[in-house]
């Protein structure tokens, strides 16, 4: 009867434990990424923005997701490498992305970045499989998650 009790005690308080985590996540500060054509058409007319920093997630030739963020915020991670396209550099990025999309039957679109208050803080260029989560900080800071780095190759078709 005891194993019984101590084990029923320990499922109770492993179940309180993982509530109070799902409390405490959902009371974090979540920004998100909202579907935007505005987002899309930027990046498919090659419009780079003035005030906001450029970042490719993945390989150098066909990033699995770009970012623009907003200059006023600071991003946290060190996983994005941040870029400082030209126009030509930038417009190859994204119709290298097209083209590597285009061969595994995907497409890409634009997102607003918003803030956990719905401002809009940046744009994003991915699969819509792609997006991650938005975790805004103390002081304009934002934690923006890459994708996987499989993003393109767990679309391949295998041969076997």
């Amino acid at each position: 009867m005891r194993k019984v009790w101590v084990l029923s005690f320990g499922i109770l308080t492993a179940l309180v434990c993982s509530c109070l985590g799902c409390a405490g996540l959902l009371a974090g500060k979540y920004g998100s990424m909202v579907p935007d054509g505005k987002a899309s058409a930027a990046f498919e007319s090659f419009q780079l923005s003035a005030g906001v920093n450029y970042y490719v997630s993945g390989s150098d030739d066909y990033p699995n997701a770009m970012l623009g963020l907003n200059r006023e915020y600071t991003l946290d991670s060190t996983l994005w490498k941040r870029i400082e396209p030209t126009p030509a550099r930038f417009r190859d990025l994204v119709l290298q992305m097209q083209a590597r999309a285009w061969q595994i039957g995907q497409r890409h679109y634009g997102f607003a970045v918003v803030d956990d208050q719905g401002r809009q803080i940046g744009i994003w260029y991915s699969f819509l499989a792609a997006r991650t989560p938005v975790v805004m900080k103390e002081d304009r800071h934002v934690e923006i998650y890459t994708p996987d780095i499989d993003t393109y190759i767990k679309y391949e078709v295998s041969d076997r």
